[in-house]
């Protein structure tokens, strides 16, 4: 991934080659490098592998634990080789590894054993999306963990800054609080709801909506997206939005991110990390290059990267459907292969009715589901060249909109899931802006009763 330390020092490189061949002659000396004084060894090998077969797990982040927030030195950041090894230079504190696929793994390095192996739980994220009114809906809540209890499910995405710009929880930012993104609170406690999440085995995916920001654009339109006249832009929903080239804009919406890691959420996911597709009526900078679109966008995803490196959690984005396909940034900021080495995760959504003008060789996306979900996946995934595990994808879970106002029943919804499964995705979220999932499946793994579609090639 992009940012990773490389070793490019000749005696280092033939160190880590020779290691294997060596260990059993250095014994406790790791990977062959010298002893530190008092005869610990300089640095340990740390082994990852697959929990449940025992595998090497390539690729894998390791991250030393115990750093301050923008700290964290770039010798103490690695990837694990194709071996699922990695060298880490010390001996002790805490090691945080992750890995797409897998839950997120925390070692003890003093207290490894000898051959540093630290295996990793396979895990597949089955979501439902709650927003923050959902979750502190008593009656919304406790409809979504009895469905997921019944129906296979161990995820739940929610809301920590919502579509209006809102944070629901007593946050300690002073701009969520002077620009009146604190006006309600739903979650009174953060760490108690991830804490309950969790005491059910359940995966917590914070979602945040990054530069969609009324709040925020009312008090600051200095931060915000402006007409020429210098008024405030809004969207055909009324919504103002943050201007995605300014730093403050970005620096609220990582602390939005930090706060929730520290709450103990597995994974944060940035939702409405782009510019307004009606970008041209705006007046910001470079709003009308493609360039400054795309730069705006990654420097984001490039800073909360960074910044939540000492939190051992995962990152992903949201991202529209046509983006799998669009070779530029849709308009938007969003570039496909630009984004995906800064995240753990893409989400496109791949909600049929979202496809207005269809897909290659679909022309009416809601009568073929699996098809946008499946073909949508595999365009992306050939593009970047990628595990099928570094994608998420949200499914539609909700009445077609667009076309022909057909309902989405447990038919079109199971064909969705059986589209991702079969690609290899890293699970899938269910989005039903209503929180009501009363049309799913009745087993959240079952596949649609129908044959198989085929996919022609090339296609």
């Amino acid at each position: 991934m992009s940012g990773m330390r490389h070793f490019r020092r000749p005696a280092l490189v033939l160190a880590l080659v020779l290691a294997p061949v060596l260990a059993p002659v250095f014994g406790s000396l790791a990977w062959g490098l010298p002893p530190a004084p008092g005869g610990r060894a300089a640095a340990v090998t740390l082994h990852v592998v697959d929990a449940a077969t025992g595998r090497p797990v390539a690729g894998a982040r390791i991250v030393l634990g115990d750093q301050e927030p923008d700290q964290v030195p770039d010798d103490q950041v690695l990837e694990t080789d194709v071996s699922g090894r990695g060298v880490i230079a010390r001996t002790d504190g805490r090691a945080f590894i992750r890995a797409p696929g897998y839950r997120a793994g925390t070692a003890d390095i003093a207290a490894l054993p000898s051959d540093g192996t630290m295996a990793l739980t396979p895990f597949v994220p089955k979501a439902l999306y709650l927003s923050s009114y959902g979750i502190g809906s008593a009656a919304l809540r406790n409809r979504a963990l009895a469905l997921i209890g019944q129906s296979g499910l161990n995820a739940l995405v929610i809301d920590v800054k919502g579509d209006r710009g809102l944070v629901p929880y007593p946050s300690r930012i002073p701009l969520a609080i002077a620009d009146g993104a604190r006006r309600m609170t739903t979650i009174p406690d953060l760490g108690a709801l991830v804490r309950m999440l969790h005491a059910r085995n359940l995966y917590a995916i914070a979602r945040i909506v990054v530069f969609k920001d009324l709040p925020l654009a009312s008090a600051r339109p200095d931060l915000a997206v402006r007409l020429p006249d210098g008024r405030l832009f809004h969207d055909r929903q009324g919504m103002a939005w943050t201007d995605p080239s300014q730093p403050a804009v970005r620096q609220y919406n990582i602390a939005v991110a930090i706060e929730a890691a520290q709450a103990g959420f597995d994974e944060i996911q940035f939702d409405y990390i782009r510019f307004p597709d009606e970008a041209a009526r705006g007046r910001f900078p470079d709003a009308a290059s493609q360039a400054g679109r795309v730069a705006a966008v990654t420097a984001f995803l490039a800073e909360a990267r960074r910044q939540l490196l000492p939190y051992n959690v995962y990152l992903a984005t949201t991202i529209f459907g046509y983006v799998a396909w669009n070779r530029d940034d849709t308009g938007i900021g969003q570039q496909l292969e630009r984004m995906a080495p800064l995240v753990d995760y893409l989400s496109p959504m791949l909600y049929p009715s979202g496809f207005t003008f269809g897909i290659p060789g679909v022309g009416a996306p809601t009568r073929h589901p699996y098809e946008i979900v499946y073909r949508s996946l595999e365009m992306a995934r050939r593009r970047l060249d990628i595990s099928p595990k570094r994608f998420r994808p949200w499914l539609q879970a909700f009445r077609d909109y667009a076309f022909d106002r057909i309902p989405f029943g447990p038919d079109e919804i199971a064909a969705q899931i059986r589209a991702a499964t079969d690609f290899g995705s890293d699970g899938w979220m269910m989005w039903n802006p209503r929180n009501v999932y009363d049309a799913l499946p009745a087993s959240a793994s079952m596949s649609a009763t129908a044959p198989m579609p085929v996919i022609a090639a090339g296609r």
